[in-house]
Protein backbone atom coordinates (compact mmCIF):
# COMPACT_ATOMS: atom_id res chain seq x y z
CA UNK A 1 0.00 0.00 0.00
CA UNK A 2 1.33 3.40 -1.03
CA UNK A 3 0.64 6.69 0.99
CA UNK A 4 -2.06 9.40 -0.24
CA UNK A 5 -1.99 12.20 1.91
CA UNK A 6 -3.31 10.25 4.66
CA UNK A 7 -4.92 7.66 3.09
CA UNK A 8 -4.23 4.52 2.03
CA UNK A 9 -5.49 2.89 -1.44
CA UNK A 10 -5.44 -0.90 -2.12
CA UNK A 11 -2.77 -1.87 -4.60
CA UNK A 12 -4.92 -4.11 -6.22
CA UNK A 13 -6.89 -1.66 -7.84
CA UNK A 14 -5.15 -0.04 -11.42
CA UNK A 15 -4.22 3.28 -11.46
CA UNK A 16 -6.64 5.25 -14.32
CA UNK A 17 -4.43 6.20 -17.32
CA UNK A 18 -5.11 10.32 -19.13
CA UNK A 19 -2.96 9.66 -22.08
CA UNK A 20 -3.89 8.56 -24.78
CA UNK A 21 -2.62 5.12 -26.06
CA UNK A 22 -3.32 4.94 -29.21
CA UNK A 23 -4.87 7.68 -31.91
CA UNK A 24 -8.27 7.18 -32.90
CA UNK A 25 -8.57 5.38 -36.59
CA UNK A 26 -10.97 7.01 -39.10
CA UNK A 27 -12.55 5.27 -42.46
CA UNK A 28 -13.95 7.22 -45.16
CA UNK A 29 -16.51 6.12 -47.15
CA UNK A 30 -19.27 7.24 -49.65
CA UNK A 31 -22.93 6.06 -48.65
CA UNK A 32 -26.22 6.75 -49.99
CA UNK A 33 -29.18 8.00 -47.68
CA UNK A 34 -32.80 7.65 -48.24
CA UNK A 35 -36.00 7.76 -46.46
CA UNK A 36 -37.24 4.47 -47.36
CA UNK A 37 -41.21 3.13 -46.07
CA UNK A 38 -41.48 0.54 -43.50
CA UNK A 39 -43.11 -2.37 -45.49
CA UNK A 40 -44.17 -4.10 -42.35
CA UNK A 41 -46.29 -0.86 -41.11
CA UNK A 42 -48.50 -1.06 -44.75
CA UNK A 43 -49.14 -4.28 -44.28
CA UNK A 44 -50.35 -4.62 -40.65
CA UNK A 45 -52.45 -1.26 -41.68
CA UNK A 46 -53.48 -3.06 -44.90
CA UNK A 47 -54.98 -5.66 -42.64
CA UNK A 48 -56.53 -3.75 -40.13
CA UNK A 49 -58.14 -2.26 -43.55
CA UNK A 50 -59.09 -5.09 -44.59
CA UNK A 51 -60.71 -6.57 -41.51
CA UNK A 52 -62.53 -3.21 -40.94
CA UNK A 53 -64.05 -3.57 -44.76
CA UNK A 54 -64.90 -7.18 -44.20
CA UNK A 55 -66.70 -6.21 -40.79
CA UNK A 56 -68.57 -3.41 -43.31
CA UNK A 57 -69.79 -5.72 -45.83
CA UNK A 58 -70.75 -8.49 -43.55
CA UNK A 59 -73.13 -6.34 -41.25
CA UNK A 60 -74.68 -5.03 -44.85
CA UNK A 61 -76.37 -7.79 -45.21
CA UNK A 62 -78.15 -10.21 -42.89
CA UNK A 63 -76.53 -13.33 -41.31
CA UNK A 64 -78.13 -17.02 -41.83
CA UNK A 65 -79.65 -18.13 -38.71
CA UNK A 66 -77.74 -21.07 -39.02
CA UNK A 67 -74.30 -19.96 -38.85
CA UNK A 68 -74.70 -16.79 -37.20
CA UNK A 69 -72.91 -13.12 -37.54
CA UNK A 70 -69.28 -14.18 -35.97
CA UNK A 71 -68.75 -17.35 -38.00
CA UNK A 72 -69.51 -15.18 -41.30
CA UNK A 73 -66.99 -12.36 -39.99
CA UNK A 74 -64.43 -14.77 -39.13
CA UNK A 75 -64.70 -16.51 -42.39
CA UNK A 76 -64.81 -14.30 -44.71
CA UNK A 77 -62.03 -12.14 -42.61
CA UNK A 78 -59.52 -14.45 -43.46
CA UNK A 79 -60.35 -13.30 -47.41
CA UNK A 80 -60.53 -9.51 -46.07
CA UNK A 81 -57.48 -9.56 -44.38
CA UNK A 82 -55.08 -11.36 -46.82
CA UNK A 83 -56.30 -9.03 -49.76
CA UNK A 84 -55.51 -6.28 -47.15
CA UNK A 85 -51.90 -7.31 -46.23
CA UNK A 86 -50.90 -7.51 -50.08
CA UNK A 87 -52.70 -4.09 -50.76
CA UNK A 88 -50.46 -2.58 -47.82
CA UNK A 89 -47.75 -4.38 -49.76
CA UNK A 90 -47.77 -3.58 -52.70
CA UNK A 91 -48.51 0.10 -51.54
CA UNK A 92 -45.08 -0.19 -49.53
CA UNK A 93 -43.19 -1.73 -52.28
CA UNK A 94 -43.97 0.81 -54.74
CA UNK A 95 -43.50 3.77 -52.32
CA UNK A 96 -40.01 2.14 -51.40
CA UNK A 97 -39.20 1.83 -55.50
CA UNK A 98 -39.99 5.31 -55.56
CA UNK A 99 -37.33 6.49 -52.81
CA UNK A 100 -34.89 5.05 -54.59
CA UNK A 101 -35.26 7.77 -57.06
CA UNK A 102 -34.39 10.33 -54.36
CA UNK A 103 -31.42 8.61 -53.48
CA UNK A 104 -28.54 11.15 -51.72
CA UNK A 105 -24.75 10.20 -52.13
CA UNK A 106 -23.01 11.25 -48.87
CA UNK A 107 -19.20 11.04 -47.43
CA UNK A 108 -19.28 9.60 -44.17
CA UNK A 109 -16.95 9.07 -41.53
CA UNK A 110 -15.81 6.23 -38.88
CA UNK A 111 -14.07 6.46 -36.10
CA UNK A 112 -12.84 4.01 -33.34
CA UNK A 113 -11.89 4.64 -30.36
CA UNK A 114 -11.05 1.94 -27.70
CA UNK A 115 -12.52 3.16 -24.46
CA UNK A 116 -10.58 1.50 -22.24
CA UNK A 117 -7.49 3.19 -23.38
CA UNK A 118 -8.75 6.46 -23.59
CA UNK A 119 -9.11 6.93 -19.82
CA UNK A 120 -12.39 8.02 -20.05
CA UNK A 121 -13.48 6.26 -16.53
CA UNK A 122 -11.97 5.34 -13.47
CA UNK A 123 -12.12 1.35 -12.29
CA UNK A 124 -15.07 2.71 -10.08
CA UNK A 125 -17.13 4.31 -13.37
CA UNK A 126 -16.89 7.98 -12.15
CA UNK A 127 -15.75 10.47 -14.82
CA UNK A 128 -11.86 11.76 -14.46
CA UNK A 129 -11.35 15.99 -15.21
Amino acid sequence: MRENEGVTEPSGIPEPTTERMTEPTTERATVQVRRAPKIPAFMVVGGLVGFLGTLIATSLFPADPQVGFAALLGYFSLYGVTAGVLVGAIIGIVLDRRSQKRVRTLEAERQVVDAATEGLTTPEGELED
